[in-house]
């Protein structure tokens, strides 16, 4: 089943870091993933802490993750995408960044939207 709605290309999206990070996992480029997050970035996904790198390496990278972007808010700092992978399909996903100083991601918070 395809959700359906309006996207916002990548190179639309408002917040610099938020759009290199969809374009990372949209690459599958878990080296340029990499590089967008703190030394010590932490993630949650529907509300409980994970291992991040466990995590991206088993929802996005080993299982080809995409995010098509539906909407922003937050100065883009927030999105609502659908976001599909080969282990769940496709399903309408909120993603929330706190972004340093620095312009690295030092956390991200994903779950069902």
């Amino acid at each position: 089943m395809r959700l359906t709605g309006m996207t916002i290309a990548p190179a639309k999206l408002s917040d610099p870091t938020v759009r290199a990070f969809v374009n990372a996992v949209n690459a599958n480029d878990e080296e340029a993933f990499m590089t967008l997050l703190t030394d010590d970035a932490t993630m949650s996904d529907d509300g409980s802490d994970r291992n991040l790198a466990q995590w991206a390496d088993r929802e996005i990278f080993s299982s080809h993750g995409h995010i098509e972007v539906q909407h922003e808010s937050d100065g883009g700092r927030t999105i609502v995408a659908n976001y599909r992978n080969d282990t769940w399909g496709e399903m309408r996903t909120a993603w929330r960044f706190t972004v340093a100083e620095d312009g690295r991601i030092s956390r991200f918070e994903t779950g069902q939207a």
